[in-house]
């Protein structure tokens, strides 16, 4: 592929991903893609068959720059929690699109030798091997605790815009501590210390 090709699909994939999340997988418009991405209906379709395989190249980039970016150290999962939770912050498309994936499920599995499944296959095995060394607690599945961790690491994203108001409040209104953290930084500790006590093995 040409430097001049590679830009524009750098270009399409740019304008897809703030698509999907703004408007859903369903709601997601091709005309709208080609127009932010500065080309045509029918150049797009030269890089990308159809909105599927645009989503499903949009999802592989992100699992991947998450794997990069924060990768699961079995030795301080808590902190993988929390750095997570970082990572959800700074790139609040992913989220946006996890979300409409969820919203927009059809039900229908995936291949068992799909990338993304093979991913998650990865982390619930480390999070097994972490089990059998006495790292974390053994009674949870490791597949419900892993989306349980994930939860934790999403939940200020997930949080209803009335709660997020009242955590915003819970600071006396008055003169507050100078080393009072703010909201956001309160729920991240939160979360990181649910982890720890959600992972931490009897005795």
């Amino acid at each position: 592929m040409s430097p001049a090709d590679e830009t524009t699909r750098t270009r399409i994939l740019e304008a897809a991903l703030r698509e999907f999340a703004d408007h859903g997988i369903a709601g997601a418009r091709i005309n709208r893609i080609a127009a932010a991405a500065r080309t045509s209906k029918e150049r797009l379709y030269a890089y990308f068959h159809d909105k599927e395989e645009l989503l499903e190249t949009i999802k592989a980039q992100q699992m991947a720059e998450i794997a990069r970016a924060v990768p699961m150290d079995p030795a301080d999962l808590p902190g993988y929690v929390g750095r997570l939770f970082d990572h959800f912050q700074r790139h609040p498309d992913h989220h946006r699109i996890a979300a409409w994936c969820a919203l927009e499920d059809t039900g229908q599995s995936l291949p068992e030798d799909h990338p993304r499944l093979a991913a998650y296959r990865a982390k619930v095995e480390k999070l097994r091997g972490a089990q059998q060394a006495g790292l974390i607690e053994a009674g949870w599945d490791p597949a419900a605790l892993l989306s349980l961790l994930i939860a934790l690491a999403r939940s200020w994203c997930h949080m209803p815009k009335e709660v997020r108001q009242l955590a915003g409040a819970a600071e006396p209104p008055l003169a507050p501590h100078p080393l009072a953290l703010p909201p956001l930084a309160l729920h991240r500790a939160a979360v990181v210390e649910a982890a720890r006590r959600l992972l931490r093995p009897p005795g």
